[in-house]
């Protein structure tokens, strides 16, 4: 986060208003305002649905007052040796491409030989599925790694990835009992194979628009070439130790996941998917509709003219619907809620709770995963509230680096400690009760419990649903998302990247709120009298 853009940058402007795509840049934002008490007009779209609401500090509700839900993720085994969905494919291709990247051990996409459904002897499966020296000599080796070791060669790299690989998981008996195995894919095989003839034969036509269409399995084969080829010489302009970050904008890093994730797809059985429809899904996008974009723009604006005119008193939360509401409007204004008192961010004296193992987790788990993932924190400082002032993270990392690898309770955290996390950047203190739990659910590192956000329920007159977020429907539903076609809910919000993004995952609950709940007194959204007055709403009679 560059930090010429600090609280003093956001007290310069009068108001400010959102149109971002993530939830990391809208929570940012959101705490920006809230450190200048400058307020914020916060909006969002998702396909025809909208919504605009008003932040101020004190008055309303923030933008992390209420639970978002997390994104959705998938068995690390499941990615790796059994997809089942083009969306699995979709998350392999994304890691595939960050073997270009930084290295992340969860995202290695070679099969998973610790997979507990898997059952068979090594010395078997060594002798059944021997790794093709001719094909790239490969060995069990990180793919990133091998990669670079063979110059990025792109027909290594297929071979590798779609035939080698495939054929070792085939060695994986137990996996393919109650499954169709996968059938491996040889390069040369492709290259020589006709069209009119070959067998993969999937919507591919020469009309309609270019990224909807659906190509031949040796067009995608070209097509993974071609951009491993881009890539490396992306690289290689670069200069050494650089690396590549995933962008869906970046034609070339999106023509090698919509090609790898097919090969997969078609590997495994199943329909593959139009480059259009994996940018929505790898992007975690619902394409942008440009009237519902124009019309939410008109809504910040006349919400700003509100806040300009001294009369913040009288802005609302309207929400754009997909088709008029029993009383035939498109439009419905709600009244601002007030803040959440349990909320961590724009409580008085924010204060969460934390359960987790403190001999099990280290100080890095609680840098990364606790203070900046969960809490999302930019350059957090942490304090022990033990009467030293015991620094455990600071911001200038180099400082307390050696404590990273080393667990809490080597610093005499236990059950009760208080943690003090401090982010000067965004003007942010919060405190952390330590709640120790040897407890926990397999897997499971650390929980908030108590009064943290994510563990606010609805109010007993809402009723729950999945949550439409901005560009998202947790990246399985692109276009033709199911989101989309239920009219009544009206919440729009950001999703973070990934499949996820990632796409954005979202069987999380959320609140849900009905035109008719707004429309007919429902307590958590009232609508005033005098929003029915308002020249700003548009009515379809």
């Amino acid at each position: 986060m560059n930090p010429d853009y600090n609280v003093e940058f956001f007290r310069q402007f009068t108001l400010v208003m959102n149109a971002l795509d993530n939830r990391a840049a809208r929570n940012h934002v959101n705490r920006m305002c809230l450190a200048a008490d400058i307020p914020l007009i916060e909006s969002g779209t998702a396909g025809y649905l909208g919504q605009v609401t008003v932040i101020k500090k004190g008055v309303t509700e923030c933008y992390e007052c209420h639970p978002k839900p997390t994104q959705k993720t998938f068995p690390g085994c499941t990615i790796r040796n059994t997809p089942s969905e083009p969306i699995h494919c979709i998350v392999w291709a994304k890691y595939l491409f960050n073997q270009f990247g930084e290295e992340d051990a969860d995202q290695e996409v070679s099969p998973d030989r610790a997979d507990p459904e898997a059952a068979w002897e090594p010395a078997e499966a060594e002798a059944r599925a021997r790794a093709s020296s001719e094909d790239g000599d490969i060995k069990r080796v990180s793919t990133k790694e091998w990669a670079k070791s063979t110059g990025y060669d792109p027909v290594k790299l297929f071979t590798k990835l779609f035939k080698d690989d495939i054929r070792y998981l085939l060695t994986m008996d137990k996996l393919w009992r109650k499954r169709k195995p996968p059938v491996p894919l040889d390069w040369n095989e492709i290259q020589n194979q006709g069209r009119e003839n070959s067998s993969d034969q999937q919507n591919d036509s020469s009309f309609g628009l270019k990224d909807q269409q659906v190509l031949y399995v040796k067009s995608y084969a070209r097509l993974f070439s071609k951009s491993v080829e881009t890539l490396r010489a992306h690289l290689a302009e670069k200069g050494d130790g650089a690396e590549l970050i995933w962008d869906k904008d970046d034609p070339s890093a999106l023509d090698f996941v919509t090609s790898a994730a097919n090969l997969r797809m078609h590997i495994f059985s199943m329909n593959m998917k139009s480059r259009f429809d994996i940018k929505s899904m790898a992007g975690n996008i619902i394409p942008a509709i440009a009237t519902t974009n124009a019309v939410i723009a008109g809504l910040i604006v006349l919400e700003g003219l509100k806040i300009l005119s001294g009369k913040i008193d009288q802005c609302r939360t309207i929400f754009l619907n997909k088709q008029p509401n029993p009383r035939k409007k498109l439009l419905v204004p709600c009244a601002l809620d007030p803040p959440n008192p349990s909320c961590y961010v724009c409580a008085s004296k924010p204060e969460v709770t934390v359960k987790l193992n403190v001999h099990k987790v280290t100080v890095l788990t609680l840098q990364d995963k606790i203070v900046k993932e969960k809490f999302n924190m930019v350059a957090p400082d942490v304090q022990i509230e033990d009467g030293k002032g015991t620094i455990l993270i600071s911001s200038e990392e180099v400082e307390t680096e050696e404590n990273n690898h080393r667990n809490l309770s080597e610093f005499g955290i236990r059950n009760g400690t208080r943690l003090q996390a401090d982010d000067f950047l965004q003007d942010y203190t919060l405190l952390i009760n330590v709640l120790h739990s040897e407890d926990l659910e397999k897997d499971v590192e650390f929980e908030v419990v108590g009064d943290a956000p994510e563990k606010v329920g609805p109010k007993p007159s809402e009723q729950t649903s999945k949550n439409i977020t901005n560009g998202s429907d947790d990246g399985a539903q692109p276009s033709t998302s199911t989101a989309q076609d239920q009219d009544d809910v009206l919440i729009v919000d950001s999703d973070d990247e990934g499949p996820s993004s990632n796409t954005d995952d979202a069987e999380s609950k959320n609140r849900k709120r009905k035109l008719d709940e707004a429309e007919h007194g429902g307590t958590k959204r009232i609508r005033t009298e005098q929003a029915e007055e308002q020249d700003d709403i548009i009515a379809l009679d």
